[in-house]
């Protein structure tokens, strides 16, 4: 509820603190004395747009501060929680409005857009007047007023989770099968590529291993002379080799007998004939290397130019051909799986779209009940205020082509204010006395599930008298058993059922050596409230007559 409230420089108010509690509370005065600039103060710190015409003359700028008392679970803390704004037990709203037309807010002393601040007004509080532009009459809210009186949040919240995994399902095929037709388009290209790369058979390192082969190839003439010259001189006539076995033979058979001495000699002719013959080996090995062969050649100069010709045709380095092949297989492998996850895709999304028409239209049936429960709760409010002749009715336009995350349905109040006439939205049959009275019986309806914690009603009293002007005393008192309610009230059978009581007047004021027409507010204790009360009873002059009818007002209220 609302605690407190501060004002500083707003129109005739220099300086105002006003400490609000439970139960209802009345403002009463002279018209002109300051009431609507109360309510202008409060609505511009729930987010009302800001005028520079508020700031009192002379000021630089004007100050509203608002303090909020809420229970822990308010949604208001879920709000500034997504906001980034720290909020924990007491909420303090502080609205600024500079003389040049700026204005700034701050919840707890952080900084905060006008559009935050307007959203959370919503979640404090409601003002209800004869020209009210709020919840109620706003068609938008219609529907969501009508799921909190009937309790079906759980239903609506259904929905809008099948509404978005339907969205989801829908757009997860719309992705897949965009990627699919793009593969498809490409389809033909990826067969004929892969099929390409597939004859090719290209190999990680084998450009450099085939340009190497034919680089010796085309040098071959020049290594086979130099080995030639080799196996010439390892060959010698013939008979070198011959005579080095024959003299390690006989050596060999002499060396038992000579003590050791002999035995460095046969191992280094052993070595030379070993290395003469590994030697002769690897000239060999090397001159069968060097062979020219002409074909041979033709067919390495024939693949380095497929491979390189296939390089460029697909931009990549021949290393990678081998890659771009595994590439290519993939995403016609996937393409064959796309085509089949197609079809799951828009399995799920019909399954979606079915699981949320179900839901839907239960809720519509849902809705549909609950508003004839409704319906009747606000008839039998309106006799008492002098609406007898009026009927409510809760409009249903329910169709599958205006789907969405709240349903198929179109929900607003609409009246008849006369017997035989056709339902009409509030605005356009009601005046504004009856728009407020229908306000104020939709509003006891509706109060105990769809309802800010604080209720401030405006004059919603104006024109009507005794009976009428007593009923409406008795819903605002009935109102504020649950919430916080604030009344700006002419009508003494309202005042004399407030649990608080607050005289707003105008004083002269002297400041800068002038006298100036101040706003103050007063808390009456009990005989000065029986004093207003018999004021607004008689008028100007108070009468006896008039005390006693105001005390007789306060006794029957007790």
């Amino acid at each position: 509820m609302l605690t407190a409230l501060s004002i500083r420089d707003i129109v005739l108010i220099d300086r105002l603190d006003v400490t609000l509690g439970q139960g209802l509370t009345v403002f009463t005065g002279e018209t002109g004395a300051g009431k609507s600039i109360l309510l202008d103060s409060l609505g511009l710190v729930l987010g009302a747009r800001g005028d520079a015409a508020l700031v009192r003359k002379g000021a630089d700028r004007a100050v509203v501060t608002a303090a909020f008392d809420l229970r822990p679970d308010h949604a208001a803390f879920a709000l500034l929680a997504d906001s980034g704004i720290d909020a924990d037990g007491e909420l303090v709203i502080r609205r600024i409005q500079t003389v040049d037309g700026r204005s700034r807010a701050t919840i707890n002393e952080q900084p905060a857009s006008v559009s935050l601040l307007r959203q959370l007004g919503g979640l404090l509080a409601e003002i209800h007047g004869q020209h009210d532009d709020r919840a109620l009459v706003d068609v938008a809210n219609h529907r969501q007023l009508l799921d909190a009186y009937a309790g079906l949040d759980r239903q609506a919240e259904a929905v809008v989770a099948a509404w978005r995994a339907w969205r989801e399902a829908e757009q997860a095929l719309a992705t897949h099968r965009g990627k699919l037709e793009k593969a498809v388009a490409e389809r033909e290209y990826l067969e004929h590529a892969a099929d390409e790369l597939r004859k090719l058979a290209a190999e990680p390192g084998e450009e450099d291993g085939l340009a190497e082969r034919r680089a010796l190839m085309m040098n071959a003439e020049q290594f086979a002379g130099a080995l030639e010259e080799a196996a010439q001189a390892l060959a010698g006539d013939g008979t070198r080799t011959a005579s080095l076995n024959a003299a390690l033979r006989r050596l060999e058979r002499r060396q038992a007998e000579a003590g050791g001495r002999l035995d460095a000699v046969v191992s280094a002719l052993d070595r030379v004939l070993v290395e003469i013959g590994e030697a002769e080996n690897a000239v060999a090995e090397a001159q069968r290397a060097f062979e020219y062969d002409p074909r041979e050649l033709e067919r390495i100069e024939e693949r380095l130019f497929a491979l390189r010709a296939a390089s460029r045709k697909y931009k990549v380095p021949v290393d990678e051909l081998s890659v771009l092949l595994e590439r290519f297989e993939t995403e016609l492998l996937n393409l064959t799986r796309g085509e089949s996850r197609l079809g799951d895709l828009a399995e799920n999304a019909a399954a979606a779209r079915q699981r949320y028409f179900e839901l839907a239209h239960e809720l519509s049936n849902s809705r549909k009940a609950a508003a004839h429960g409704l319906d009747e709760a606000v008839m039998a409010e309106l006799p008492p205020l002098k609406l007898e002749r009026a009927r409510f009715l809760t409009d249903f336009a329910t169709s599958e082509d205006q789907a969405g995350p709240h349903g198929l349905d179109r929900v607003e109040f609409k009246v008849a204010a006369n017997p035989g006439a056709d339902p009409a939205p509030l605005m356009k049959v009601a005046s504004g006395g009856e728009l407020a009275r229908f306000m104020l019986a939709l509003k006891v309806v509706l109060s105990a599930r769809a309802s800010a914690p604080t209720l401030i009603f405006d004059e919603i009293d104006t024109g009507v008298g005794g009976a009428v002007a007593d009923a409406i005393g008795q819903r605002l008192a009935r109102l504020a058993e649950s919430l916080q309610v604030l009344a700006v009230t002419h009508s003494p059978q309202v005042a004399a059922r407030a649990d608080g009581h607050m005289l707003v007047a105008k004083r002269e004021q002297a400041e800068d050596g002038e006298l100036r027409m101040v706003t103050r507010i007063d808390t009456l204790d009990e005989t000065r409230r029986r004093e207003e009360i018999a004021r607004m009873l008689s008028g100007a002059t108070v009468t006896d007559e008039a005390r006693a009818q105001a005390e007789r007002l306060l006794i029957g209220t007790e």
